[in-house]
């Protein structure tokens, strides 16, 4: 299926063309999928006391909920070739925020069914379990609404934004719970009523997602297919099988469930992870593994940002080869996660595999969009399938393996390295390159057209021999941001004392946030990405800081003479202000996505 008029750039604050609506709702579509397909985990001992659970029956469930998602998203690939990616989204949230709003009818069905509490709460996570699979709706949705010069970055940022609602509802599913404990409803009643808002958010997105998007640049399937501007190809079993014989794609199922499928992984166990092997309490363990999580900020388009950097010189093979690499130190950096053992290390460590880890899944799914374009939605489904069929067999692995978890992550670290030579097999023939190559120039040709019609930027060339003042500070700010986090980690109990008594409940995800603002934040300073946002977080983090050190003075002139936190703290929030208003210079990803079209190079 050839498409035309793709984007050949990524407007982040645009929602004028039908390609950044699409950008826009299927990374949010996707976001809320994944808030809600994890919504039930915070609440699990709510839910296990309510309904009688044991623990071997919640970890089937949870099981279950992972492995229904493999068939789904089988099938949900070959859905998007057949009706197109706005109607089986439109579908998909409806239908899924079914039973995530009805979730807690378990009782009276179980009634009514003869079935035990256990069985039926089994099928609804089944039923939830579905909704997984929009990662392959919104991989297939900005795979054709961006040209090959920047596909690899949008199918990342999609992903990476979307995957963020695995971590922020472990954060916010139990403010939801707290919120109806205030309003007087009792705790069986909450965790349904909290399940319930989320699945009504899912079902109202379903309809705007239909009135919002179109599923090509030019509009629908079924108007462009009437018109004879497409055609479909491949029908019914026809485009699943042309997917499923290319070896190529069973390299990249592979290869996903060795990136995705140990994210899951990691996400279900690295809490527990941290309170048995680093002594930590509930909450510190909870929010270092909500670190690995919120990377996806910027890991993964990291990633598919990069392989749209070396398809310039190798081509599509360019963009295996970032993939190869991409995987082999991801395997390295789990096997030396696996062996820390002192906190102080294995957070970094953690924080560095996890950017990896994510960077590998931009990358997959970088090269996805040209193994087979006439069967693009089973190719996107069954590599996909291969994350979740992953993180199932590591599952099994760690609940029946026999060993201890660290040498369960030291085993699973030698196979993602294995893994990683499954990219030899991704090959493309000198004929899909000069495709690529082609449709590649066209692309650059067409944005040099658009950003002509754009203020020019300022002629920055990046690189170290034009490193200004401010980006010296900003990398070391970032740095500094980063270690101060992971100080905060350590102390939490310090952290939350110094903000006192009078915020209530809310002290514990004030401090979250700040240790987030300052490691996610701290982490995108060094790396000049979204320099703005990172900037803009830290100062409204330290703005508070700075009321607070204002209030210990004690003295008259102690403002300015005895009081150095307060001095300290406003020079750090200044710095952050002006790289707010500024951005970064460059030295940075921020000035590499935004370079004058001029600046591109050709095409050898």
């Amino acid at each position: 299926m050839e498409v035309r008029n793709k984007a050949t750039s990524i407007d982040l604050f645009s929602l004028k063309t039908p390609q950044m609506r699409a950008f826009h709702m299927s990374w949010f579509a996707f976001f809320l999928c994944f808030f809600s397909w994890f919504g039930i985990a915070p609440l699990l001992n709510e839910v296990g006391k309510d309904l009688g659970l044991t623990k071997p029956q919640i970890y089937n469930s949870l099981i279950a909920s992972v492995t229904i998602t493999i068939f789904a998203r089988l099938f949900i690939g070959w859905l998007c070739d057949r009706i197109g990616p706005r109607l089986s989204y439109t579908f998909l949230l409806i239908f899924g925020s079914i039973p995530v709003m009805t979730i807690g009818l378990i009782n009276p069905i179980s009634e009514i069914t003869g079935l035990s509490s256990y069985h039926v709460f089994l099928l609804f996570r089944l039923g939830i379990g579905v909704i997984g699979a929009s990662f392959v709706i919104t991989q297939y949705h900005t795979s054709v609404m961006f040209a090959p010069n920047v596909v690899g970055t949008a199918n990342a940022t999609s992903a990476g934004w979307g995957n963020l609602g695995g971590g922020v509802t472990q954060m916010i599913m139990p403010l939801i719970f707290s919120a109806y404990l205030w309003f007087g409803f009792t705790n069986a009643e909450s965790w349904r009523l909290a399940m319930f808002s989320a699945g009504a958010v899912c079902f109202l997105t379903g309809i705007a997602y239909y009135f919002i998007t179109t599923d090509l640049p030019n509009g629908n399937f079924k108007e462009l297919r009437e018109s004879g501007e497409i055609v479909k190809t491949e029908t019914g079993k026809g485009s699943f099988w042309l997917a499923a014989r290319d070896y190529r794609v069973w390299a990249l199922f592979l290869i996903y469930a060795a990136c995705f499928g140990i994210e899951l992984t990691i996400n279900g166990m690295a809490a527990i992870y941290y309170q048995e092997h680093f002594g930590l309490g509930l909450k510190t363990a909870g929010l270092v593994a909500g670190l690995f999580g919120l990377m996806n900020i910027f890991a993964r388009t990291l990633g598919g940002f990069i392989s749209d950097r070396f398809v310039i010189k190798g081509g599509l093979n360019g963009r295996v080869r970032w993939l190869f690499i991409a995987l082999l130190c991801e395997g390295v950096a789990l096997l030396l996660f696996s062996q820390m053992r002192i906190l102080a290390l294995a957070i970094p460590i953690m924080i560095i595999f996890s950017l990896f880890v994510q960077m590998s899944e931009g990358a997959t799914y970088s090269v996805v969009p040209f193994i087979n374009k006439k069967a693009l939605g089973p190719v996107a489904g069954i590599v996909g399938a291969g994350g979740n069929m992953g993180a199932v067999c590591a599952g099994f692995f760690l609940r029946f393996g026999g060993v201890d978890e660290p040498t369960v992550l030291m085993i699973l670290g030698v196979l993602v390295g294995l893994f990683a030579f499954c990219t030899f097999a991704v090959r493309f023939s000198p004929t899909d390159e000069q495709a690529a190559a082609v449709e590649f120039e066209k692309a650059m040709i067409r944005r040099r057209e658009e950003q002509k019609k754009r203020v020019p930027l300022h002629d920055l060339i990046p690189g170290i021999r034009h490193l200004r003042p401010m980006d010296a500070l900003r990398i070391y700010l970032g740095i500094a941001l980063m270690i101060k986090g992971i100080y905060f980690i350590m102390n939490m109990n310090e952290l939350e004392s110094n903000l006192g008594a009078g915020f209530g409940q809310g002290q514990t995800m004030i401090a979250w946030s700040v240790v987030f603002a300052h490691v996610i934040g701290g982490a995108s300073l060094v790396l000049g990405f979204v320099t703005r946002i990172a900037a803009a977080a830290n100062a409204l983090v330290l703005f508070g800081a700075m009321i607070m050190a204002a209030t210990r003075v004690s003295g008259p002139g102690s403002l300015l003479g005895e009081n150095v936190d307060f001095q300290f703290t406003t020079l750090i929030f200044f710095t952050l202000t002006l790289l707010a208003w500024r951005g970064a210079g460059p030295l940075s990803l921020d000035h590499l996505v935004q370079i004058d079209a001029e600046k591109e190079p050709e095409i050898p």
